[in-house]
């Protein structure tokens, strides 16, 4: 048996001392930014991504190991464990194998065939399976036991049947080929419910479907579970000719075949054969039809869970736009618009309620109240939520700025996912204990344009948005993996803990909340901290803690010039050594490029600080604190072009990529309505990833290519050679000829449906676009 460090080690193609070291690393309370960053010597440089794979598989694995311990127990218990079983136990390498050898011996409720054993009709079994020749009939009338309830031959057949059939289904080695078989061959199979065309008709695609089963695509999978879920589609596992209900399953004779059962004629043949039907139609089929689709599920869950967790660390690493005073708005049509001004530091300066739409119609007023507040606080930019009236409220900006140039503003339309659910949260009350919950939502519009990260992380990751069936995934999973993104974002660009909120220091590696809490409070008594070592007076921050945060805090302008750099304290001696060497102090080598790129990494190691170690730091003295996240930009929507009807083919539009899937990216252009950039309309290339091309909130340009008003669907392209009169007319070409020449499937589409061929993929995925994305 493999130890655990060594199957990690091969997983993840790395030496399984790497695996050991990281480990003890883990065990002993170090977080994945700390260990990626500042113990590189010790992983052999194991990276963040690397140390996340391997902090999952030691997990499942851990697990694996505590339930094979059990298992064995359990066996040992009731003295069946022989050597053979311990060892086959022992070598299990999956959950799955391992449930499978311990099921004959799982305590279960008192079966059909346990009772059958009880009556003595085991013998008769056993010789009916040793010998076809034997008449069962015949053979049965020695078994009789009315006591017992086995009053005829019938019942003592059915007895034996039972024992078989138990014995069967519970052969690890069997179940292992039939789950390999369906896997490789079965076919889901996917049928509406009678009567629920109707009601569920955002599912149309998939009332008559058809789909190999390992090749079942994530948000296909996950779609026809929610279906399903809602009573609107039921679905099975099929091999072999499906429509033939009495047709001899392929699994029967995968069965009979590893039993040596043959139906030769002889006198046994046909109730052998009875068994084994039985076998699979009522024992097996429904077990591992679960099994698989469950299997399907939790792969599909996962997939899900990455595109969400990509999508979020795309969000969270958005460009910031910087200290720069905002106005927020938060647009509405008869509550009117939410205004909200923070300068600089985000701090709320001032609020108020506008009403430039309808019923109220105050536009000139709105102009005059947003240019006087603009000139009062010197504001540089205008942050638009993108919600009802975003458009409207974008336009009443876009006035502003014609009619009073000289304020100098740029407006930019701004993801308002999640905004809501931070106003009414217990963070936003304590932030804004006298603010009205309604002016939040436009404080937090304002704010993540200053700094997306910095408020983001105030907001529960799974309300941003930006994922796609979260709420069907396994919300353990899904809040581990997006806890884990948001650290390594927080982590990679750094904290400054004079300014931070406590929100955001919790994210921080080392901490919590109530340390964040602790610094926070700390700060307010006491002022700005002026090194990093201050830290060590905050309650309840000891010395693991500061280790294992100190590096991701920064203190700007403070005493020590490196404290406002990823240099980790400990590691203060080696710049020491650097500017010692060249009889330089060490704020005279920080950002001085030409003297750090002589440096040779090596003239300055020890037995603590590696090669890597010391090139990171050469590194951030070069660039002390420098920004990993992307320069701002702003997008500009197309004036005019505020709705879904006024939306033409081929129009080439600004847009921002507002959710990335496996099978493309959505795109909001300004109407209300996210379109689709269909995977095989990304580049003119072949595309295996959308993310290979785009990530959350790129801007783009876009070409139009279909617009559905009456589903509210908008089929983009960013290929913008391409020519939606052209598509148009190939996919009614296309269409006419499948219809009349082309195989079609169970679903009544064309075979090979799946492929990058852009014509007809819109239809089938806008029908699901509702169900893919978070509202």
């Amino acid at each position: 048996m493999q130890s655990i460090f060594e199957r990690i080690a091969e997983e993840l193609e790395v030496r399984s001392q790497q695996v050991a070291a990281a480990v003890a690393l883990l065990d002993e309370g170090a977080t994945v930014p700390f260990i990626a960053r500042y113990r590189k010597e010790v992983t052999g440089a194991l990276d963040d991504t690397q140390l996340r794979n391997l902090e999952e598989r030691l997990r499942y694995l851990r697990e694996l190991e505590d339930r094979r311990e059990t298992i064995l127990r359990s066996i040992e218990d009731q003295e069946k464990l022989t050597p053979e079983l311990a060892k086959a136990i022992k070598d299990a390498d999956t959950k799955t194998r391992l449930e499978d050898l311990y099921l004959p011996y799982k305590p279960k409720r008192r079966t059909k065939a346990q009772i059958a054993i009880e009556a003595g009709l085991e013998p008769l079994a056993d010789k009916l399976l040793a010998n076809p020749e034997l008449n069962p009939e015949q053979e049965a009338q020695d078994f009789l036991n009315p006591e017992a309830k086995v009053e005829d031959a019938k019942a003592a057949l059915d007895g034996a049947k039972y024992i078989l059939m138990e014995r069967f289904s519970e052969n690890a080695e069997l179940l292992g080929k039939l789950r390999t078989f369906l896997w490789d061959d079965g076919t889901v199979s996917a049928r509406v419910v009678a009567g629920k065309e109707n009601e569920g008709a955002k599912f149309s695609d998939y009332f008559e479907h058809d789909e190999p089963l390992q090749k079942m695509p994530s948000h296909r999978a996950l779609a026809i579970f929610r279906a399903r879920n809602e009573g609107i589609l039921q679905f099975s596992i099929v091999v072999g000719d499906q429509e033939d209900k009495t047709a001899t399953s392929p699994c029967e004779v995968m069965i009979a075949d590893f039993w040596q059962l043959e139906d030769k004629g002889r006198p046994a043949d046909t109730w052998l054969k009875e068994v084994v039907r039985w076998t699979w139609r009522v024992k097996l089929l429904t077990h591992l039809e679960t099994e698989l689709m469950g299997q399907v599920r939790e792969s599909a869950e996962e997939e899900a869970i990455k595109v969400f967790a990509d999508n979020l660390h795309d969000l969270l690493l958005a460009a910031p736009a910087g200290p720069r005073c905002t106005i927020g708005l938060d647009p509405g049509l008869r509550t009117g618009v939410k205004v909200a001004v923070v300068d600089s530091t985000g701090k709320l300066v001032d609020h108020t309620t506008i009403f430039p739409h309808a019923p109220q119609h105050q536009w000139d007023r709105s102009i005059s109240v947003l240019a006087a507040l603009c000139a009062k606080h010197k504001v540089d930019l205008v942050s638009i939520g993108n919600g009802t009236a975003s458009r409207e409220t974008d336009k009443l900006a876009g006035e502003v700025m014609k009619r009073y140039p000289e304020l100098k503003l740029t407006k930019i339309m701004v993801s308002e996912a999640g905004a809501s659910v931070y106003s009414a949260s217990e963070l936003a009350a304590k932030e804004f204990p006298d603010l009205d919950v309604s002016f939040r939502g436009a404080v937090s519009i304002a704010r993540r344009l200053q700094d997306p990260l910095a408020e983001l992380v105030k907001i529960d990751p799974k309300s941003i948005g930006v994922g796609q069936y979260q709420h069907d995934v396994s919300q353990v999973k899904l809040a581990r993996s997006l806890d884990a993104v948001v650290e390594d974002c927080v982590n990679a660009v750094g904290v400054d803990v004079n300014t931070a909120s406590a929100q955001l220091l919790t994210r921080v590696s080392g901490l919590n909340q109530t340390i964040a809490t602790n610094i926070v409070q700390f700060r307010d008594e006491n002022g700005a901290f002026n090194k990093r070592s201050d830290l060590k007076k905050v309650p309840r921050l000891g010395a693991k803690t500061f280790e294992q945060a100190a590096g991701f805090l920064r203190i700007m302008n403070g005493s020590n010039p490196l404290d406002a750099s990823s240099v980790h304290p400990e590691a203060y001696p080696v710049v020491k050594k650097i500017a010692e060497s060249s009889a330089k102090d060490v704020k005279a080598i920080i950002g001085d490029s030409q003297f750090l790129k002589q440096l040779n990494p090596a003239n300055f190691t020890d037995e603590t600080f590696g090669i890597p170690t010391v090139t990171d730091i050469i590194k951030e003295l070069d660039k002390p604190g420098r920004d990993p996240r992307p320069e701002f930009k702003t997008a500009e929507f197309k004036e005019g072009v505020e709705t879904l009807a006024d939306l033409k083919p081929d129009m080439i539009l600004e847009g921002v990529i507002t959710n990335v899937t496996n099978f493309g990216a959505f795109v909001d252009i300004g109407v209300h309505q996210d379109g689709l950039v269909h995977i095989s309309a990304l580049s003119n290339e072949f595309v295996k990833d959308p993310r290979e091309v785009v990530k959350a909130g790129d801007i783009v340009k876009v070409k139009v290519m279909e617009v559905d008003i009456p589903r509210k669907r908008i089929g983009l392209s960013m290929r913008l050679t391409d020519s939606a009169t052209d598509t148009q007319a190939q996919k009614q070409q296309s269409t006419k000829g499948n219809r009349q020449s082309q195989p079609k499937n169970k679903s009544g589409g064309q075979k090979g449906k799946g492929s990058q061929s852009s014509g007809g993929t819109f239809a089938d995925l806008f029908a699901n676009a509702k169900t893919l994305r978070k509202k």
